[in-house]
């Protein structure tokens, strides 16, 4: 079971193609959202206002089965911009990222093959320049249980070293842990065999 993703956890610098006079600049975001990636393109709107095109890609979903993308050619032939840049987020096998090419015309039409090379090429340019990272796919949990069974419970959560997120100690006792994916099942059993503590699964 793959339980492990790539990402970028902070923008891309600017990268900048040129071909027959047309410049294409590059920029790869981090998100999570659709309303981020609306974000982020108002803002490249703004910054340059006298480009002819804003082509873009995205993808979002730390597991593969549930991941959702989009490509868009903003007005470019079909297909010759937006899954050109997509390839490329194929390609690297990042997700939660959005991928904006910027084209400013140079007066000089490209052809389709040409459109399709510089778009990708600026993707793969702005991807290049990004800090990618290898993260965890966790899935999170809810221990509930009366103090005197607290030293069992930390007992298990030190064995196996485990992350915890939360905690509200009192006479009732919640701690909420996060773990990776492939252990998930076994420590939800270890924490279920043990008497008085009871374990959920916290999804989101």
């Amino acid at each position: 079971m793959k339980d492990t993703y790539k990402t970028i956890v902070k923008p891309s610098n600017e990268v900048l193609f040129k071909d027959k006079n047309s410049k294409f600049f590059g920029y790869a975001f981090p998100v999570i959202s659709e309303d981020e990636v609306k974000v982020h393109l108002e803002d490249l709107k703004k910054k340059h206002h006298q480009a002819r095109h804003w082509c873009y890609a995205w993808q979002t979903g730390k597991d593969e089965e549930h991941r959702q993308f989009r490509a868009n050619d903003d007005g470019e032939p079909s297909n010759s911009a937006g899954m050109p840049i997509y390839g490329q987020i194929q390609s690297f096998d990042v997700t939660d990222i959005l991928m904006v090419v910027v084209r400013y015309f140079g007066g000089v039409k490209l052809g389709v093959g040409g459109l399709i090379r510089a778009y990708k090429t600026a993707a793969q340019m702005a991807l290049e320049n990004s800090k990618i990272v290898k993260r965890t796919i966790d899935e999170n949990f809810e221990i509930h249980f009366d103090y005197p069974e607290m030293n069992i419970v930390m007992r298990i959560i030190k064995e196996y070293d485990l992350s915890i997120t939360s905690q509200n100690l009192g006479l009732d006792c919640k701690i909420y842990i996060s773990v990776r994916k492939k252990e998930a099942e076994n420590i939800f059993e270890k924490f279920q065999a043990v008497y008085k503590v009871e374990i959920k699964k916290i999804e989101g």
